[in-house]
């Protein structure tokens, strides 16, 4: 619907993070960092009614598997600091399953490597 002199009203697309967290606070980096890998947790067979159509769209993408916080933010255009937020939520409410990332390997000692590279270069030329 237009006004008398053709201002035409846009549609707000955006709801307030406030509105979608509900107020709640960011979690400890610690608890839930960028990297740290989600997904649904097996014993919650029924989807729950009484969650925000964000927190649905969450569950609907992490029952395809692990993604990391930061492949989730990437998926759903939330806030990064908002998916930190449902996430602890729905993690508390035993909706989500969360665990740390794999450890980066330990660098193998060098003399070590040498000395299978001799043994090799000794056994095969």
């Amino acid at each position: 619907m237009t006004g008398q002199d053709g201002w035409e009203p846009e549609a707000a697309e955006l709801v307030r993070p406030y509105v979608i967290t509900k107020g709640r606070e960011l979690p400890d980096d610690e608890q839930l960092s960028l990297i740290t890998l989600v997904t649904v947790s097996p014993d919650d067979t029924r989807r729950p009614t009484r969650l925000s159509p964000e927190e649905q769209s969450l569950l609907d993408i992490c029952s395809a598997g692990y993604l990391s916080v930061a492949e989730l933010a990437g998926h759903t255009r939330f806030p990064l600091g908002v998916v930190r937020i449902l996430v602890a939520s729905l993690t508390e409410a035993g909706h989500l399953v969360t665990r740390p990332p794999v450890a980066r390997a330990r660098l193998a000692d060098k003399e070590i490597l040498e000395e299978v590279l001799n043994g090799l270069r000794a056994k095969f030329g």
